[in-house]
């Protein structure tokens, strides 16, 4: 079924074999709800409780092509949600900083994620809107929720020549990939449109 799932996104125009190789590899039923099991590998968002989803695979693998994500990259998820984004960006090789704000949602994937032995991805309960300034600079910066404009915070921990990538608009968003130059200044390339939860501030106590 995974490869099967790999073919379906090459299909929809994911050429990037590396994000191939890791969507097949690793194993999405693992972060969806027994209800859903049976689906995992449909290009389909689920829910996951906390009026939070899986996002499609498609999606996953949109952002992660994005990202260009190099062996030691040290990179910032801003939303964790299930943990399958970061544990694709893990078997990219990256090493994975991942902020959720919903306290319930944090326990719950630290937990898979630590039984599933994804020993490169390091979970935080924080407010992601203010990312993790005690840990930047990062390499590359992903945001899995529509935001209606790019924060401040992000940008500013994004190291030189690093890429951000990040969904913003109200009910639809722009994929949006942001480089900080050499230079100090940043480039912005706007690209396909995608609906996403909304990225709020704050934390969500149990």
């Amino acid at each position: 079924m995974r490869k099967q799932l790999v073919e379906a996104l090459r299909q929809r125009g994911i050429s990037d074999d590396a994000v191939l190789a890791a969507i097949g590899a690793v194993p999405r039923h693992f972060f969806l709800d027994k209800a859903f099991e049976e689906h995992a590998y449909e290009d389909k968002p689920f829910p996951i409780g906390n009026k939070q989803t899986i996002s499609q695979p498609f999606t996953v693998a949109y952002q992660s092509a994005l990202l260009e994500i190099r062996p030691g990259d040290r990179v910032l998820e801003i939303g964790t949600g299930s943990g399958y984004q970061a544990a694709i960006l893990a078997a990219l090789g990256a090493q994975v900083f991942t902020v959720e704000r919903q306290e319930m949602l944090f326990h719950k994937t630290q937990d898979l994620l630590a039984r599933l032995k994804f020993k490169t991805i390091r979970c935080f309960f924080r407010d992601g809107m203010l990312g993790l300034p005690e840990h930047a600079p990062f390499n590359k910066i992903v945001v899995t929720a529509g935001a209606i404009n790019v924060p401040e915070s992000l940008l500013e921990q994004l190291a030189p020549m690093g890429i951000l990538v990040i969904p913003v608009g109200k009910e639809e968003q722009q994929m949006m990939r942001i480089w900080r130059t050499e230079r100090n200044t940043f480039k912005t390339e706007s690209l396909d449109i995608f609906r996403f939860v909304p990225f709020l501030g704050g934390v969500e106590r149990k």
